[in-house]
């Protein structure tokens, strides 16, 4: 839980939008969306910077934003 609301707030921090949520497989999966710059600091903060997390693996995908969104959320 605090994984997900610590992205949360780092990403209304930076202006993005998009999504976190858990996987069945118990890992964890963002979308950002917004300046190139602070999508990258956002995900360079998930991985040195959350509090309390252990992060062993990532990997990025890069794609046109589509505009769907208009805040972050945490998705079930």
């Amino acid at each position: 839980m605090f994984f997900r609301a610590n992205t949360v707030r780092c990403a209304e921090s930076l202006n993005l939008v998009g999504w976190v949520r858990n996987t069945r497989d118990g890992n964890v999966e963002a979308m950002f969306e917004g300046e190139e710059d602070d999508v990258r600091k956002a995900i360079d903060w998930c991985e040195n910077e959350q509090p309390y997390a252990k992060v062993t693996s990532k990997r990025v995908e890069i794609s046109e934003p589509d505009g769907q969104y208009s805040g972050f959320s945490i998705r079930p």
